[in-house]
């Protein structure tokens, strides 16, 4: 056990420093395929993204790969949609299967919907531009995930996904179409460790690790962003009166590649199981800040289904609400 405490000491002082360098060269840059940063996850976006280390079964591959093994289900299903800003869609999907003591592998896909998009070229005439049609534009991500208990409270996993975005195609002077097309792979990876204080863990998360990608001349690198968290379950100090009673509380302090520092705290209360209460902040964020959200389960034939929703403040712009469906057995 002092091995294992002595490695993840290591890796999280190692992902601290690495993330510091890359912050301070990066910093002046902004990252592309920024779809990668929105939350997946109506549970987890109701708690104001603190999720990495409460995140369990599909939803957890989002979040920090290593939470997959946390719970006894077999199989776990879970799928989101998210209603972002200027009238985006967002679809993500994943699904995990336990294979007994060799740990949890797991499919992840994300989706994109942007409406539809006119595209227009400079011309010489009275507007200055003419429409050029309807401009195909996407995004997308699909993953393989596997997790592994090492030991009772120390878990470890990763994510390998193939990450593309298509902003068109760009009309040449010389009436040739070039398409605005990038792809590549990215990798996720985290950790997570119960020290041994009633429900009290901690643990790390890495997300969008990749080599820079390029349009035309530029080359930009994905949302690459560590995250140290912590949480706790502070009914275990209630006694009796926790029996029935949840109250999650997460603590997650974020590393992006491409802004400053940020922090997200967010809580869960759920009663019998059955019914959550859920809220959230993110502090420093550009565009977001309070979360609410509400969650119901339900075992119904054998499975157990979970329903949820979220609230969440964008500022200066419309209100994003995400809903989630999960079915696990």
């Amino acid at each position: 056990m002092n091995k294992i405490k002595i490695i993840l000491i290591s890796i999280l002082i190692s992902v601290f420093c690495i993330g510091k360098v890359n912050a301070e060269i990066k910093k002046v840059a902004q990252s592309g395929y920024q779809f990668l940063k929105i939350d997946a996850d109506a549970r987890a976006a109701a708690m104001g993204g603190a999720f990495t280390i409460v995140g369990t079964g599909a939803s957890a591959m989002f979040y920090n790969p290593a939470g997959m093994t946390e719970g006894s289900e077999n199989i776990s299903f879970f799928s989101n949609h998210t209603n972002w800003l200027s009238d985006i869609n967002y679809y993500t999907l994943g699904i995990t299967k336990r294979l007994g003591n060799l740990g949890v592998i797991g499919l992840s896909m994300l989706a994109s919907d942007y409406g539809e998009i006119i595209g227009t070229q400079v011309a010489d005439n009275t507007e200055g531009f003419i429409e050029t049609g309807n401009v195909d534009v996407d995004a997308s991500a699909m993953g393989v995930s596997f997790a592994k208990s090492l030991t009772d409270r120390f878990s470890v996993g990763g994510q390998v996904k193939f990450v593309s975005q298509n902003l068109g195609k760009t009309l040449m002077p010389d009436g040739e179409e070039k398409s605005n097309k990038t792809d590549g792979l990215a990798y996720d990876f985290g950790t997570l460790y119960y020290p041994g204080i009633k429900s009290f863990r901690f643990g790390m998360g890495v997300r969008n690790f990749s080599k820079n990608l390029k349009y035309e001349d530029d080359s930009f690198p994905l949302p690459l962003t560590f995250t140290i968290g912590a949480a706790m379950d502070i009914m275990d100090f209630v006694g009796n009166f926790g029996e029935k009673n949840v109250f999650l509380v997460e603590l997650d302090a974020v590393h992006p590649v491409d802004y400053t520092e940020r922090v997200n705290v967010g809580f869960e209360y759920g009663y019998n199981k059955m019914l959550f209460l859920r809220g959230g902040y993110k502090f420093n964020h550009d565009t977001e800040g309070l979360s609410l959200g509400v969650g119901y389960s339900l075992r119904l034939l054998g499975f157990m289904t979970n329903l949820n929703y979220s609230f969440n403040d964008a500022g200066d712009f419309s209100p994003v609400n995400r809903i989630s469906i999960g079915v696990s057995l």
